[in-house]
Parts: C-alpha cells; structure tokens; sequence
C-alpha cells in the first residue's frame, strides 16, 4: 500500500467552532526579570511559609497522585474568618486548576449550542472564547460613561427577556474596575430561574464587594462566586482557584474536570497561603496605599486616568500606547496596551504593586510621556 504524505487535509476536522476560534491571548515569555504591571499579579511573591513548604516536598509527594482532602474545609474556614456572615460549607467548594479552568467547566458543563451568553464590554477576554467553544450567542452590553458605570438596567431587562444560559459579572471589572454591590447582584439572580449567574472575584480582596456574605446558596442556587489564590497570595504559576455555589451546582461543573487537575504543589502551596491569611492582608494593603499614592500623583499632574476597584488602573498616555508599551519594556516596565479593546481606545492598563513599585513607574511613565 503506497504511503500518502502528511497534510493538514488527511487530519480529521475539528469541531466548526473551534476552528473559527480566536484563542485568548496568554501571558507573553520573559518577564520574569522585569517588574509584571501588565498581568495584575501579586508583584512581591509569596508567604514565606509557601516557599518552605514547597521546597520541603518530598520525593514521595511528587511520585503519587494529589490528595485534597482538608482544603475545602480550609478555604471555608478562612473566607468564615474574614466575615463572620458567609455562610458556606465544604460541599459548596470546588478546587480547580486556576479559576480559567472553573469558567471553562462552567461553560463546558451549562453551555450548549445556540445558548445565550450575556457579559459586558470590555472585560476580561477568556469568557468570550470558552462561550464561543460551546457554539452559543454572545451579547456584550458596553459600560456606560466616561467612569464605565455597570448596565445594570439593560442587563436586568435582557434577563427577563432573554433568559440567558449564563450571566458573567467580573466584580471588580477587568479592565475598568467597575464595581457592582452585593444587593444588586442579588437582585439580578432573581430575575430568572433559568440563568446561572457567574461572579467572578478575583479581585474583590481590593475592594471589599464579595456577595458571599449576603447569600445562601440553598435559596440562590444559581450563582457562581469565583475565587483565586494568584493575585493577593502570589500563587499564579501554581494554578489554583476556587468555584463557589449550590453543592448540586459545584457537583455538575466537577463532572468535565480531569480527577486530578490541581497538582500537589499548588494543594500544598494553598495550605500555607490560607494559613498566612497576615501576609495576604499586609501586601493587600500595601497595594492599596499605593493605588492612593499613583492616584493622587495622576491629579497633581492633571494625567487622564481611571482608577476604581482591583490592583489597577487605566491610563491614556499623550504618545502612541504602543510606543509607550514598548519603551516602559524597554526600561524593564511591563504594562499592557488597551487601545485596540471597545471604548478603550488610546489606554493603557497598568498593575499596582507597592508604593516602590508605583514611584518607579511614574519616574519612568513622566520621560517616556514626557509628563
């Protein structure tokens, strides 16, 4: 029998879907020797109780598979200390590789074909491709205003209309920081039975809107509250988030995910991070001084920014973004160039770290602007 030759048309297809696929843009290589303001990363590391545990791992921890047990627990345990209103237990906790992966269960295990996604514009980009994956409908309502207020009206109207499969809510929003209160995220999960309503948190340690306070996921089954370790514990490489919501809900998004997605490392790395709930707290809060100080910097120089909730701000430069983008790299400043996103145009997005962090950043920002 004669050999036919390799080529992309003997492959099978792939799914219609996925081949019309945009994939979303990861992080780019080699930045790890210059200061990370583009990614919205913990920017000082972790807990020195994570870097002892994790060069303690013995061999035998590496060679058999991950366990988890106690980790739910620790996770309710912790978010119980913080506020002494929420109101969760074990069961209503799934662990996941990194909270990307949780949306994507979400997506694969609630999505179907010709389903309705609602989101805002602009937000965090994953959310598109994952809905996209599953062939449904995307509707994308804008921010309203020069302070990017949350929709809230058309987003309540579409709801009762529409009935949309799923409802994205970034909380603060990615990029504009946009903040929604916890009574009307509430309110939007009364509006349909039908929708499942996706929070995603990761950057509420910034701001203080969690809605776990204010709900019982036995009367709200349909909300999601997503929580990761990456941005206040510096876990980011490690991979690990959390899904929070009504045990039958975590049940069904558990069902798509491999037995063993979280590898060791990042089950042993969370222990410590959640026992060190002081170092969290104290880099938390460091970063929050220094959102003040680059904040009041940006008025007393009269620079257009926009600065609400999470660990960054917008900012539009007087130069070309790009150009700016590339000089602060070339300074060893990473930030990350917003202009081409929707009602963004001319911005950049930058990451707050310490106060240090932000004065070199400004020293750097005013010759490249020439502030």
């Amino acid at each position: 029998m004669k050999k036919k030759e390799n080529s992309f048309i003997d492959l099978p297809s792939p799914r219609k879907d996925v081949a019309d696929l945009t994939p979303y843009s990861a992080p780019l290589e080699g930045r790890r020797k210059l200061l990370r303001l583009d990614f919205n990363e913990n920017t000082i590391g972790p807990s020195p109780l994570v870097i002892k545990s994790l060069r303690e791992i013995s061999r035998e921890e590496i060679s058999i598979y991950p366990e988890y047990s106690g980790l739910k627990e620790k996770v309710v345990e912790t978010l119980i200390k913080q506020n002494s209103k929420v109101n969760i237990n074990s069961s209503e906790v799934g662990i996941f590789n990194g909270v990307d992966a949780a949306i994507n269960a979400i997506f694969h295990a609630y999505g179907d074909f010709n389903d309705l996604m609602l989101t805002t514009s602009p937000t965090f980009g994953y959310y598109t491709p994952c809905a996209k994956m599953r062939g449904m409908r995307i509707n994308s309502i804008p921010y309203e205003g020069k302070d990017f207020k949350y929709p809230f009206d058309n987003i309540c109207e579409l709801i009762s209309q529409n009935h949309p499969k799923i409802l994205l809510i970034c909380n603060p929003n990615n990029p504009t920081g946009t903040r929604l209160s916890p009574e009307r995220i509430i309110e939007i999960t009364q509006l349909s039975s039908k929708t499942l309503v996706v929070v995603d948190e990761l950057y509420e340690a910034f701001t203080g809107d969690s809605v776990l306070p204010f709900v019982n996921f036995q009367k709200i089954p349909n909300l999601i509250v997503l929580r990761s370790l990456s941005k206040t514990a510096g876990l980011a490489s490690l991979r690990i988030g959390f899904a929070i919501g009504n045990s039958k809900v975590i049940n069904i998004v558990n069902r798509v995910t491999g037995p063993y997605d979280v590898n060791s490392f990042a089950v042993i790395a969370a222990f410590e991070a959640l026992k060190d709930q002081s170092y969290i707290d104290s880099y938390v809060n460091e970063v929050l001084e220094a959102r003040n100080w680059i904040k009041n910097t940006f008025k007393k120089y009269n620079v257009k920014h926009h600065i609400d909730g999470g660990n960054y701000f917008l900012l539009w430069p007087k130069s070309n973004p790009q150009q700016v983008e590339q000089k602060l790299k070339s300074s060893g400043i990473l930030i990350r160039n917003m202009d081409k996103k929707t009602n963004l145009k001319g911005s950049i997005r930058v990451s707050i770290g310490t106060i240090e962090q932000m004065k070199r950043f400004w020293s750097t920002f005013k010759i490249v602007d020439e502030v």
